[in-house]
């Protein structure tokens, strides 16, 4: 048994009032009363009875609980305002690469190739979070997935704690990671049979007892003839995402060294900027800078 919520009793009368017309409602929904006080979404089906001479004698009515199809309609409909929402953030994202990458290069081929190898690494981080209907991605699977295009595995070593990356961080990292590799892949660890890249992170005290990440991305390889000593003057756009685009996105700080034969990176960042919240409970207790 259903019964008219107070607020909608008019909508009984609107009801019989198009009944009589010998309207038939094949559709109608709205809202009824359990016996237990609960409102529940209903669709009802209402037709007009009619006798032997065709007068309208009754109705006959047909209640639908409908609140499973409503609840899917509403995710639906929430869905559709997070995809909308990413997808304007990458193409901001895009657009941003294009400008930038745009300031920096005069070839058209060169500039295509850059656009081409950003958008794919951003890709792939996409991929991660698709694969986990956006819960994030682990920090060991985007430093691979990254790191693939330049080959190389057994030179490269990957150790810190499971950590489940925020969306933000996933995209963020994953376009330091590409910019590092490929800068690897031309000039550092990965483009000498000697080479060695360690990427290692770890959960740090921070300031006011709040825990941090510091991730370090270290890569040593011989030193090249006439290697100049300080490159801390060229500054393309993998050197602005590493400086700044990353660890702003996160509320952290980054130091980028270079000096023949090393490079390092390294990020310290709110743990709380970093991984997902509800997956946090469960990381390894925090060690002392």
């Amino acid at each position: 048994l259903m019964l008219i919520p107070d607020h909608l009793k008019d909508e009984e009368t609107d009801i019989i009032s198009r009944v009589r017309r010998g309207e038939l409602l094949a559709s109608y929904e709205t809202i009824r009363r359990r016996k237990d006080g609960g409102l529940i979404a209903v669709s009802l089906t209402i037709s007009p009875i009619r006798n032997a001479s065709g007068e309208i004698i009754g109705a006959s009515k047909i209640a639908r609980d409908i609140t499973a199809s409503k609840e899917s309609e509403r995710r639906i409909r929430l869905l559709l305002r997070e995809v909308n929402h990413r997808v304007k953030n990458q193409f901001a994202v895009i657009l941003s690469m294009i400008r930038e990458t745009s300031k920096r290069s005069t070839d058209p081929r060169e500039f295509e190739e850059l656009i081409r190898s950003r958008i794919m690494a951003l890709s792939r981080s996409h991929d991660l979070l698709v694969n986990s209907e956006w819960a994030g991605a682990s920090l060991f699977d985007l430093a691979q997935e990254q790191l693939k295009p330049f080959g190389h595995e057994a030179r490269v070593s990957l150790s810190g704690p499971l950590l489940t990356l925020q969306p933000n961080a996933v995209q963020n990292l994953g376009m330091a990671f590409h910019e590092l590799g490929t800068n690897s892949s031309k000039y550092g660890a990965l483009a000498s049979e000697a080479g060695r890249l360690e990427i290692t992170w770890r959960i740090v005290e921070g300031v006011s007892d709040k825990r941090e990440i510091h991730l370090v991305w270290d890569e040593t390889m011989p030193v090249r003839e006439g290697e100049r000593r300080d490159e801390s003057t060229r500054k393309g756009f993998g050197t602005v995402v590493l400086q700044r685009v990353a660890p702003q996105s996160l509320n952290g700080l980054a130091v980028l060294d270079r000096s023949p034969g090393h490079l390092k990176w390294s990020l310290t960042a709110p743990l709380a900027s970093i991984i997902v919240p509800q997956l946090g409970a469960d990381v390894p207790e925090t060690e002392t800078s």
